[in-house]
């Protein structure tokens, strides 16, 4: 896959084995705090997030405060998938090893991502492709702190700052093309101890 003019080796990994290996085994835990969580529910809830809805990369708790009319759930463990509560429909997909959506086209009124966007390897060929199953008008909304699985995150990810993640996800929807000018900010106080949450989303363009 192209490197879409970022560095050669910006999207290597420390471990470059197949995803299916690393998160075969389950894990029903939360990978930020209750506070980090919170925020991405604030965020959901603001954006007005209540629809049809993919939660993509996700799993067994999806950050909802009240569920969206329809939930997808995309990600890659059958069992954690399945002990969704909101998910209406789950489907187990490797965007890494296929980034290609298994859906028609403008499937979904919005699409989420919470706290996996650093894991993704083909992130521009991603964001093009949830253009396409995202209706005009819908956002696409991925959310992010400092934590990772490093030997799982792109080298890219994990040589640049946090504020540089911001910059980093505004240039995937760019470069993706289909998107209108991202929006870009923190979401918890820069006061706060616990897991900072950060958030960019953009709206498909018509």
């Amino acid at each position: 896959m192209s490197d879409h003019g970022f560095p050669a080796g910006f999207f290597d990994r420390a471990d470059p084995a197949g995803d299916d290996h690393f998160y075969g085994p389950t894990r029903l835990v939360t990978h930020i705090d209750p506070f980090a969580v919170a925020a991405v529910g604030a965020l959901y809830d603001d954006l007005s997030i209540d629809g049809e809805v993919l939660d993509l990369m996700g799993s067994w708790v999806s950050h909802f405060r009240s569920r969206p009319r329809r939930l997808t759930v995309l990600g890659m463990n059958a069992d954690e998938l399945a002990a969704n509560p909101m998910a209406d429909e789950t489907l187990v997909h490797d965007l890494n090893a296929d980034p290609v959506l298994p859906y028609a086209d403008e499937s979904f009124d919005d699409v989420v991502c919470c706290v996996s966007v650093d894991y993704l390897v083909p992130p521009v060929e991603v964001f093009a492709d949830v253009a396409r199953v995202v209706r005009p008008g819908g956002r696409f909304v991925c959310t992010f702190s400092n934590r990772c699985f490093p030997t799982k995150a792109i080298r890219g990810w994990l040589l640049t700052s946090d504020e540089q993640h911001l910059d980093l996800v505004t240039e995937y929807f760019r470069r993706a093309g289909g998107w209108c000018d991202p929006n870009a900010e923190r979401r918890t106080p820069l006061e706060h101890r616990g897991d900072p949450l950060y958030a960019v989303w953009a709206v498909r363009s018509t």
